[in-house]
């Protein structure tokens, strides 16, 4: 993820990545392929929204607190209108859409956003100290 510039932001789309092939793998083995699509859309809509939001926050150049906490509610502002724009899409799109799949992966993957950006934020720490 070459266009993302800040690793912690880098790293957590990497965590949505995994979180949602090991949720997608999980529930092919357990429900069926149907609810693995779901899975995956929903790994999909959050994903792209958190992507948005990196790519928006990485293209930041202004070097006054203004202009970055002007940066961080657009690119927060983007996010959340892809994530319900994506979300009812899905929803009008896909006929075998299994709503419980689909739901707890995208909370899932949320949540391990917030875990990949902590995690990626400590990451950096223990690196400044060797």
């Amino acid at each position: 993820m070459a266009w993302i510039i800040n690793r912690s932001l880098g790293y957590a789309l990497r965590v949505q990545v995994v979180v949602t092939s090991i949720i997608m793998i999980f529930v092919l083995l357990f429900s069926g392929i149907s609810e693995s699509i779901s899975a995956f859309l929903g790994g999909f809509v959050s994903f792209i929204s958190s992507a948005s939001y990196a790519i928006i926050v990485s293209r930041h150049r202004g070097y006054t607190a203004n202009e970055a906490v002007r940066t961080a509610l657009r690119a927060e502002a983007v996010k959340i209108f892809l994530s319900i724009v994506l979300l009812w899409f899905v929803f009008r799109f896909y006929e075998n859409v299994n709503p419980v799949a689909f739901i707890g992966t995208f909370i899932m993957v949320v949540l391990a956003n917030s875990f990949g950006l902590l995690a990626g934020e400590e990451a950096k720490k223990l690196n400044n100290f060797k």
